[in-house]
């Protein structure tokens, strides 16, 4: 039987304060720490992913490259980089953006909510991922400005936390010429 995955929780300083059931962190609403991977390409089109539809919570929306929460003992960086290749099937340098505290209800019969400090990680990347099927249900290379017309005209379609994050990542793409 497998066990049940873990998170790490935390204060909104990023100090950690124990460990949860990551299923139970997400129906009473506990901050946790979280990753999201944005990725770029030379002409500075985002790589996007549609969730798989077995996924617990956001099934079939559009999303940014790679997320996940690190394990206990796991820096944000190691696992922005395991998921990264675990998820897309893709291996790249990445660099922290930013990191924020957010918190959405997701739509849904469970009533779930992402309460979550996210560590945001940008990168390049150039080539055709190989994502896992479990994970993602297919993959595009968005150009900005098509993307941010459909996510004013269709948000639905899109994770809350892409729709929070989006601007902000926008920004930080930008500092090494993405975006």
């Amino acid at each position: 039987m497998t066990q049940p995955e873990h998170v790490v929780l935390v204060d909104p300083a990023d100090r950690e304060i124990g460990t949860a059931e990551k299923l139970a962190v997400h129906r009473d609403g506990r901050l946790h720490r979280a990753v999201s991977v944005f990725l770029f390409d030379d002409r500075g089109r985002w790589l996007l992913q549609r969730r798989a539809d077995g996924k617990y919570h956001s099934p079939g929306l559009w999303s940014n490259t790679a997320c996940t929460h690190p394990r206990p003992g796991e820096t944000p960086d190691a696992a922005a980089h395991r998921r990264l290749d675990e998820e897309m099937g893709v291996r790249c340098a990445l660099r922290p953006a930013f990191a924020r505290v957010y918190r959405a209800e997701l739509v849904g019969p469970e009533r779930l909510v992402e309460h979550e400090l996210d560590h945001v990680f940008v990168g390049r990347f150039e080539g055709t991922p190989a994502p896992a099927a479990a994970e993602v249900s297919s993959w595009a290379w968005a150009d900005a400005h098509v993307l941010r017309a459909d996510l004013g005209g269709r948000p639905e379609r899109y994770t809350p936390w892409f729709r929070l994050f989006r601007d902000e990542v926008e920004q930080a793409a930008r500092g090494f010429g993405a975006a």
